[in-house]
Parts: C-alpha cells; sequence; structure tokens
C-alpha cells in the first residue's frame, strides 16, 4: 500500500483542535477543584486539642509508650505521681499546662 503524502503528514506538528483543548482543559478544572476540596476539608477536619489533657510519650522496656487522659482520669493520675516516679519532671510540666496540681511524693 502506497502512503500519498507521507513525509508532507510525518513533517507537521500535531494540533490542537478545540476539542482537546477542551477536554485537557475540563481535566484541569476537575483537578483543581478536587485539590480545593481536599484543602478545605484537611483545614476544617479534626477536633481540637482538650485543655485539660495531659499526653506523655516516655522510653519503655519495648520501645516507646504512650500516657494519654483527659478530664477526671487526667487528675487522677497527676494526684497519684508515685506510680510514675521515673516521669516526675516530664509529668509535673504536662500536668501544670493542663491546670493540675502535681504532687511530688518521694
Amino acid at each position: 500500500m502506497i502512503m500519498e503524502a507521507r513525509a508532507k503528514r510525518l513533517s507537521t506538528p500535531l494540533q490542537w483542535g478545540r476539542r482537546e483543548k477542551a477536554a485537557v482543559g475540563a481535566l484541569l478544572a476537575t483537578l483543581l477543584l478536587a485539590l480545593v476540596a481536599l484543602g478545605a476539608y484537611a483545614l476544617s477536619s479534626g477536633s481540637p486539642a482538650r485543655a485539660d489533657c495531659i499526653d506523655l510519650t516516655f522510653p519503655s522496656t519495648l520501645g516507646g509508650a504512650k500516657l494519654h487522659a483527659c478530664g477526671a482520669k487526667a487528675r487522677q493520675v497527676c494526684a497519684s505521681s508515685g506510680a510514675y516516679r521515673s516521669l516526675a519532671q516530664e509529668l509535673s510540666a504536662d500536668c501544670r499546662r493542663a491546670g493540675f496540681p502535681y504532687v511530688a511524693t518521694r
């Protein structure tokens, strides 16, 4: 099969018609809208941090351990500091920040 004007067809660059430009524009607009929606969701989701919580991460036998308590439980942890003697300095700072009295027992 003989290809007529093959050299001319191969030497001219591809041209985007109105349909191709509209498709790419719609795709970019959808992508931009999705990014804006994702950003708005990320900024508005999540709960605010509570002021009466203590949150402490400390070294343990198998790596890091976490002590997290809010409200009455946090007040109880701050009051029974004898159980957490090795964490006294960090726990006292967290209890003060949460507004609970920290009683250091020896």
